[in-house]
């Protein structure tokens, strides 16, 4: 067993090595305060020692520092009373400053002899000079402390006595590490002796301690996550396995069962449960195989691994704001992701609805439920029917055998989001209103209704009530999915927000791009927000983007602002209004210009000028049949 003992100042080094002597154990002991302690600490976890020893703030560092555990010489009272020799009857003012854990109770002292104490706790080094500064400052000249108390007192010139441990407090000290350091080799032998039996098992096992600490990972967990034992073994799981969630069985344990997982290029499917003795959560295990071995979970891991969206990735915290107005918004939604009920996000093309559909759905008590999103102006009628609703075999020319289960019935048990519901054609509408109330849906081609428990999220860049009043949405159908409204402001309404969302996408386009790009100069900022941002902040990203790749300099500024906005969108708008100071086009005019102008600048790619004009690519195919 390799234990160490580092010493805040020299008086405790000379005691700890008489103690070492007398109890004629084997411990390194060196000289070390506060962060010279911490270096001699991790020095020391770099040799592998078991256990370290030290006291007062220096403990406290290392503990923060090392994964070693770290024993505290403990400070006492008497430790404290001792530094009061001699001044019983003292008038003045006497400061006692410190580490919390060194001063703690001094109050006590000075209320038992009747002495005015201040209490100076030190939470930094740096700052301890100075804190004891403002105290001399104020009239104190006697400073009774810890090292760094003491020192800085000494230093002021001010008196100072220095609150020392006993040889019975280092003594116990050294005791408590070799108990624990024999409590770690048991558990390690305990730990080698189970792995032995683990790894004749086919299936992958990490089990970790009630700290998170892996304590099995057999030859099946290995070969999966491509980490030996030695390297794995005793360390926290976070550290080892990315996106663990192992901590959320041992908070609150529950089993996760079937969880599907991706390690590298394996998939696994990944079952979690707590170990718990005596009513307490004393550890977790997780047991995993890889899905190629798994037939008999062949339909749940199909649903998950479907293309179409069965996970919400992002939450709350994932939006970038600053306006008071995008956070009333988000409040808003976080309360109704506590509810059921239906919700309708309206905002404008590029404002982030699913990205708020999603943090809804992640945020509410169907998390752990699928979240299928589609865009009902993506696909024909006929084809978003069999995909929302499914078919049943032989329903039509080419359906598959078995017949396909729609949207909805992928969604049982969690949030499907309807993205751009005014595109919906009405005949379709009918059928999603019935859905809706009766929670039951029909495939094409079959006679059984299926129950479906689902949450629906929907979101438009409509005007739906005008739809309503045109003749182009059902009315029955409107009150039904406008149950709890949400309403994006656009990005030119906060434009406060440029303030966070311009350095993340900097810094998210810089990496991707493999540029140094540290960020953006003021007057490329002002700039930036004299624009309206018609597409919002899918437009605000395309200029980022640009500008990163534009820019030749650690910073971005105006010419790479002006040059990737005039370069597009904003010029194309620009040459396109020009000329018409004196006779206002129609319409339709302008729409069919602005597409040309559109496809002129992305040499013909559709998908390239429905992104630019902030439309889909069915709805720019659309407006191009008409003309």
């Amino acid at each position: 067993m390799k234990i160490g003992l580092i010493a805040p100042y020299r008086d405790l080094l000379d005691m700890a090595l008489n103690v070492k002597n007398e109890l004629g154990v084997d411990i390194r002991i060196e000289l070390g305060d506060l962060s010279e302690g911490v270096k001699v600490a991790k020095e020391w976890e770099k040799e592998g020692f078991d256990v370290i020893i030290s006291r007062g703030g220096t403990y406290q560092l290392i503990k923060e520092a090392v994964s070693v555990p770290v024993v505290e010489i403990k400070v006492n009272a008497y430790d404290i009373l001792r530094q009061f020799k001699g001044l019983l009857g003292y008038k003045e003012v006497i400061g006692v400053a410190g580490y919390k854990n060194v001063i703690y109770g001094c109050e006590v002292i000075g209320e038992v002899l009747n002495l005015n104490i201040v209490k100076i706790v030190i939470e930094k080094e740096e700052i301890g000079p100075k804190q004891v500064k403002e105290a001399k400052e104020k009239g104190i000249k006697i400073i009774i402390g810890d090292t760094i108390g003491a020192r800085s007192a000494k230093e002021l010139g001010l008196e100072s006595r220095l609150i020392t441990s006993g040889k019975e407090a280092i003594a116990s000290a050294v005791n408590e590490a070799f108990r624990l350091a024999e409590a770690i080799k048991a558990e390690k032998e305990r730990t080698e002796k189970i792995k032995t039996i683990v790894d004749f098992v086919h299936d992958g096992i990490i089990a970790v301690d009630k700290d998170g600490r892996i304590s099995i990972y057999n030859r099946m967990a290995e070969g999966i996550f491509k980490l030996p034992s030695d390297k794995v073994l005793g360390k926290k799981v976070e550290k080892v396995i990315p996106n663990t969630k192992l901590y959320e069985v041992l908070k609150t344990g529950k089993p996760q069962i079937g969880q599907l997982q991706k390690v590298s290029d394996t998939m696994i499917v990944t079952n979690r449960v707590p170990v718990i003795v005596n009513d307490e959560i004393v550890g977790a295990v997780a047991t995993f195989q890889e899905v190629a071995t798994l037939q008999k979970m062949e339909h749940s891991i199909r649903r998950k691994l479907s293309d179409r969206g069965l996970v919400a990735e992002y939450s709350f915290d994932d939006i970038l704001y600053k306006s008071k107005k995008m956070g009333d918004v988000i409040r808003q939604a976080q309360k109704y992701a506590l509810l059921d009920s239906t919700v309708l996000i309206v905002g404008e093309t590029g404002t982030g609805k699913e990205l708020f559909a999603q943090s809804i759905h992640n945020a509410s008590l169907r998390k752990n439920g699928p979240f299928v999103a589609i865009n009902c102006a993506a696909l024909p009628e006929n084809l978003l029917e069999s995909e929302l609703f499914g078919y049943a075999e032989g329903a039509f020319t080419g359906a598959v055998k078995g017949g396909k289960a729609g949207l909805f019935e992928l969604a049982h048990g969690g949030t499907i989001f309807l993205d751009e519901i005014g595109e919906m054609p009405v005949g379709l509408q009918a059928k999603l209103l019935r859905v809706i109330q009766e929670r039951k849906v029909r495939r094409i081609g079959d006679d059984k209704l299926i129950p479906v428990d689902v949450r629906i999220i929907c979101a438009t860049n409509r005007n739906l009530l005008e739809m309503v009043k045109e003749g182009r949405f059902r009315e029955d159908l409107f009150y039904r999915i406008n149950v709890l409204n949400i309403n994006i402001p656009p990005l030119r309404e906060r434009k406060e927000d440029l303030d966070v969302l311009v350095p993340h996408l900097i810094k998210k386009h810089a990496a991707r791009c493999r540029k140094n790009v540290k960020g953006i100069t003021s007057r490329a900022m002002d700039v930036l927000k004299t624009f309206d941002y018609p597409g919002n902040v899918r437009e605000l990203e395309s200029i980022i983007e640009r500008a990163v790749a534009l820019c030749d300099e650690m910073w971005i500024d105006v010419g790479d602002v002006k040059f990737s906005c005039d370069a597009d969108e904003h010029k194309a708008g620009n040459e396109l209004y020009k000329d018409w100071s004196c006779d206002v086009k129609p319409l339709e005019f302008v729409e069919r210009e602005y597409i040309k102008k559109a496809l002129e600048l992305t040499g013909g790619n559709i998908s390239e000028a429905a992104r630019r004009l902030g439309i889909n690519r069915t709805t720019l195919w659309r407006k191009l049949k008409k003309q």
